[in-house]
C-alpha cells in the first residue's frame, strides 16, 4: 500500500509484521538491526513495562487500539518496541520521522488511515520517531487521528514529554518510561549477538577485558554496544576480540577503572579534592576519566551537589543551585550530552570561593545533640494553636519578629542547655564576608550580646 503526497511521493507504509520494510531477511544489515527483538519476550530489560499483565503487554497481545508515548534515553528500546508492535498487530504500519515530516505529511497519513479504516476495516499504527521535534501545530495535526482512533500512535522521544508534548496529545496517550539498560542487560544483548545465527553466529569470541571495555563504552545503550561489538568483530583477524582489537575498533583507549573497586573511590576522591583545591583542570581530568569509563552520571552529579555545600557553602550559596541544576539536567538529557553539563558544574565549583563552615556548624550541633544537650523548647516557642495551650503558658510571651521595624527582636530561641553555643562560625572568603557581618549583627540583637 502507498499513501499519496507523503514526502512528495509515497509514504513509508509497510505491511503488518515489519518496520520500515525490515523483515526476517537480515543479511548485510548492521548487527544492531539484525539483533532487534521480534517479540516482547525477546526484549532484554524494561521488565517494568513488559511483565505479565502490564498495559503494554495487554495492548500488544490483545491487538487493541492504542496510543503510546515511549520516553527514554537512546538505545533503550523505543524503536524496538515499535517494531514489536508492528509485528504483533494486524494493522498497517506507517513510520514518520519528526525530523523530515511536516504538517501536510501528518495530515496525509491521518486521512489515509481514516479512508483505509472505512474501506477495509484495517487500522493503522503510526510510529513517529523523535516526536519532540514536532512543533505544536504538527502535534495538533495528530490529535484527530488519535482521538478518533483512526491511528494507533506510537511516539518515541528522548525529551521529557511533559515539556516536549502538548497536553491534549499526552493526555490521550499511555506514557511509558524506558530506563537505561543495566550491565547485566547489555551483557545479555552482547551474548546473543555473539552466539545467535542472525548475529555473529559464534564466529568470534571475546576476551573478558575487551568485553568489559565495550560494556563500559556502551553506557547502557544496547544499540551502541552492538555497533562497537560489530566493529571489533571486523578487526578480529584470528576470531578473537582482544582488548587491543576493541581499542583499535572504536578508537577509545581502555580506562583502567573498576566501578565497584578501589579505582572508583580513588578517582572520585581525586576529583573532589581537586575541585576543593580549586584546580579546575585536574577536576576536569578526573571527570573525563570517569565519564569515559562509563561511570553513572547520576553518581557524579550527586557527589557535586554534596561538594557544593560541603566545601563551598556560604562562601557562594549559588554553587548549590548550580550543582542541583546540573543534577536535574543529567536526569533530563542523559549521557553523553550530560558530560558537558557536569563539566560546567565542575568548573563553576572549582572556581568558587571555598568554605567548610556549613559542615563544621552542623557537625557541632549534631555533636551536642548526641551528647544529650537537647533541652526543653522554651515555653513561648511552643505550639499555641490548640485549646488549653495558653493555660500552659505556651506562646503567651512570644515576640513576633515582623512587628519590629528591623524584622528581628531580642528573644530566646535555643534551649537553656545550648543558649550560649555558637555553631556557625562564618569564614572570610567570598560572599561569606558579608554573611559574617550580618550574622554578628543579628546575634547581637537576638541574644543581646
Amino acid at each position: 500500500m502507498e499513501q499519496e503526497g507523503l514526502f512528495g511521493g509515497a509514504a513509508p507504509v509497510v505491511p503488518a509484521g515489519s518496520l520500515s520494510g525490515a523483515d526476517d531477511d537480515v543479511a548485510g544489515k548492521p548487527l544492531a538491526v539484525r539483533m532487534r527483538p521480534r517479540t516482547l519476550d525477546e526484549i532484554v530489560g524494561q521488565q517494568q513495562l513488559l511483565g505479565a499483565g502490564t498495559p503494554l503487554r495487554r495492548l500488544v497481545e490483545q491487538d487493541q487500539p492504542m496510543s503510546l508515548v515511549l520516553w527514554g534515553p537512546p538505545g533503550t528500546g523505543k524503536t524496538t518496541l515499535a517494531y514489536v508492535v508492528s509485528r504483533a498487530t494486524k494493522r498497517r504500519f506507517v513510520e514518520l520521522s519528526a525530523v523530515t515530516a511536516g504538517v501536510k505529511d501528518v495530515r496525509s497519513v491521518i486521512d489515509g488511515a481514516r479512508r483505509e479504516l472505512v474501506r477495509s476495516g484495517t487500522g493503522t499504527v503510526l510510529f513517529v520517531d523523535e516526536v519532540h521535534r514536532f512543533s505544536k501545530t504538527q502535534q495538533d495535526a495528530l490529535l484527530p487521528g488519535v482521538e478518533n482512533r483512526w491511528v494507533s500512535l506510537v511516539a518515541a522521544t528522548t525529551e521529557n514529554p511533559h515539556f516536549a508534548l502538548i497536553n491534549p496529545l499526552l493526555s490521550r496517550s499511555l506514557l511509558l518510561t524506558l530506563e537505561p539498560l543495566d550491565d547485566d542487560a547489555i551483557r545479555e544483548v552482547m551474548r546473543r549477538a555473539l552466539t545467535e545465527e542472525r548475529g555473529l553466529g559464534g564466529a568470534v569470541t571475546i576476551d573478558d577485558d575487551a568485553h568489559d571495555h565495550l560494556l563500559r563504552l556502551a553506557g547502557g545503550d544496547a544499540r551502541r554496544a552492538l555497533t562497537y561489538l560489530e566493529a571489533a568483530a571486523g578487526g578480529a583477524e584470528d576470531g578473537t576480540i582482544t582488548l587491543e582489537v576493541a581499542e583499535r575498533a572504536v578508537d577509545r583507549a581502555a580506562v583502567r577503572y573498576d566501578r565497584d573497586g578501589d579505582q572508583h573511590y580513588d578517582v572520585t576522591s581525586a576529583m573532589i579534592k581537586s575541585i576543593r583545591g580549586s584546580d579546575v583542570d585536574a577536576g576536569l581530568h578526573y571527570l573525563a576519566r570517569m565519564a569515559e569509563a562509563g561511570e553513572d552520571p547520576r553518581f557524579l552529579a550527586r557527589r557535586l551537589v554534596i561538594l557544593a555545600s560541603e566545601d563551598i557553602g556560604m562562601a557562594d550559596p549559588t554553587a548549590l543551585q548550580t550543582a542541583v541544576a546540573g543534577a536535574q539536567a543529567v536526569q533530563l538529557i542523559g549521557w553523553p550530552e550530560a558530560q558537558i553539563t557536569l563539566a560546567q558544574v565542575v568548573i563553576a565549583l572549582a572556581l568558587a570561593p571555598k568554605s567548610n563552615s556549613v559542615v563544621r556548624a552542623i557537625g557541632a550541633a549534631v555533636a551536642d545533640v548526641r551528647a544529650g544537650l537537647s533541652g526543653a523548647v522554651p515555653p513561648h516557642l511552643r505550639d499555641a494553636h490548640y485549646s488549653g495551650s495558653k493555660k500552659l503558658g505556651h506562646g503567651t510571651t512570644y515576640a513576633y519578629a515582623h512587628d519590629d521595624p528591623r524584622g528581628v527582636v531580642r528573644q530566646q530561641y535555643a534551649p537553656d542547655s545550648v543558649q550560649d553555643k555558637q555553631y556557625y562560625e562564618p569564614g572570610t572568603r567570598g560572599a561569606e564576608r558579608d554573611y559574617a557581618e550580618r550574622y554578628t549583627r543579628l546575634r547581637q540583637i537576638v541574644r543581646g550580646e
